[in-house]
């Protein structure tokens, strides 16, 4: 069985080339390459609920900490859970290796997006 990223289940074109690039700007969960491998995922492609300003429903979302609920109830958090079983790696797990790398604030449960990703427009 095939593993798949976020952006491949969601669909939300924002993946390298993808059609919401130039509106929204690329997905963190797209272009994290620290996470590379996470969950058996491309970048941060089956960790998208530990990062901030990934695009869920429609709408991009704040920080881990705002989304927390939302994203333990996602049929494609759950769907990683069940495929990785005891290798799943959690987000205490995936947010320490972004705070080994500087990308990871504890004070607001942030991840800062490398600087080659735009943020989206605002409202």
């Amino acid at each position: 069985m095939s593993k798949i990223n976020c952006w491949e289940f969601s669909k939300c074109g924002r993946e390298s080339g993808g059609r919401n690039v130039e509106e929204l700007g690329p997905c963190p969960a797209a272009t994290l390459h620290e996470l590379e491998g996470v969950n058996g995922g491309k970048n941060g492609g089956r960790s998208c609920w530990a990062l901030t300003s990934t695009l869920c429903h429609g709408k991009i979302q704040g920080s881990m900490a705002d989304k927390l609920t939302q994203c333990l109830e996602c049929e494609f958090r759950q769907q990683v859970v069940l495929e990785e079983k005891l290798d799943f790696k959690s987000s205490k797990y995936i947010l320490s290796i972004l705070q080994s790398n500087g990308l990871f604030h504890h004070a607001s449960l942030k991840c800062q997006a490398p600087t080659s990703v735009r943020q989206a427009p605002g409202p």
